[in-house]
């Protein structure tokens, strides 16, 4: 039988954890069924890797993500003036990029999620002197392969820069175009456009995707993509020590060149492409409008007679954002 005191140390202790749990909240060490999440699409990220971290930042998000399944990873080259200001050798970013790539799955214990492959050092639809005997490189056949495997689920290409390997591939094989869906991170806004580094840095490749292909597009135009931003110091309190691979992220803008100024925030756009393949589309804002033929000076020209796309011009920052923090916080 318990005395006065054990009992009122009961009555206490009770107390205390009923007002640490508080009305509606989980008790410590509750084990819950887990949310059935399955893939619901396939993707193969396109990036620029040896170029703006945002780009793996994007690719952690993506690979962390149960709703889609990355299947492929190429790498694009840079713009030869920026690769050799930011002291890069300009004949070398794709290769640069792929290995950027691959050192982030490492550290996220994902080495053999996908092929990693580094795309063409020469922009243009036209296939460089890297090709392999097939005619393209290795990342271009590679997307043709992906593409024409049967899959029940849906194929995604999301580029978060120049259009460079895609309109390779197209160039190998034109049936892939009706066989995915083409997710862009590039142009200016519209009506009139202009110039935008992942559609100025190939403007051959983008007219020939855009253009002569009829591949499906959501475009992510600059003024869109511009509204993915993350403070520095969110960055530094609530995401860099989540875990290694954060901090790796972290120190690849630690190790930006000089001619790059942040001020107070880090641009995430490239994220915007899997907040649209991985997450969700549906609280995003869009158009549908006609494709717009793409001037000497980046600008939009003639509309394309039959040709539609999907313009993004409004994104779920905060859906985004708090999806890829929980992403770095779960376990693998």
């Amino acid at each position: 039988m318990l005395g006065k005191l054990d009992r009122r140390s009961l009555i206490g202790k009770a107390a205390g954890l009923a007002l640490a749990v508080g009305p509606g909240a989980a008790i410590p060490g509750t084990a819950f069924a887990a949310v059935r999440r399955e893939p619901l699409a396939r993707v193969i990220v396109d990036n620029d890797f040896a170029g703006d971290p945002d780009g793996l930042i994007a690719l952690a998000h993506q690979v962390a993500s149960r709703s889609s399944r990355c299947v492929l990873i190429t790498s694009s080259t840079l713009d030869r003036r920026f690769a050799a200001m930011g002291g890069l050798d300009p004949d070398t970013t794709a290769a640069q990029g792929a290995k950027a790539a691959r050192d982030l799955l490492a550290r996220m214990g994902r080495s053999d999620l996908c092929p990693v492959l580094a795309g063409s050092e020469s922009p243009g639809p036209e296939s460089g002197p890297e090709s392999g005997p097939k005619g393209g490189t290795q990342a271009a056949q590679a997307i043709v392969a992906e593409a024409m495997r049967d899959d029940p689920l849906p194929l995604f290409f999301a580029c978060g820069g120049p259009l460079t390997n895609l309109a390779q591939a197209l160039r190998i094989e034109p049936r892939i175009a009706a066989r995915m869906t083409l997710v862009w991170l590039g142009g200016d806004g519209y009506p009139g456009g202009g110039d935008e580094y992942n559609l100025s840095a190939d403007l051959a490749a983008a007219r020939y995707v855009i253009e002569r292909s009829g591949i499906a597009l959501w475009q992510i135009p600059m003024p869109t993509y511009a509204q993915c931003q993350i403070s520095i110091a969110d960055f530094e309190v609530n995401v860099r020590d989540i875990s290694a691979t954060t901090q790796w992220l972290y120190e690849r803008y630690a190790a930006l060149p000089p001619f790059v100024k942040l001020g107070g925030a880090i641009g995430c756009g490239d994220s915007a492409l899997v907040l649209l393949t991985a997450i969700s589309a549906a609280t995003s804002r869009s158009r549908t409008q006609t494709a717009r033929r793409i001037l000497d000076d980046a600008r939009y020209g003639d509309e394309i007679p039959g040709r539609t796309i999907r313009v993004i011009e409004e994104l779920d920052v905060r859906l985004l954002l708090s999806d890829f923090v929980a992403a770095m916080r779960a376990p693998a």
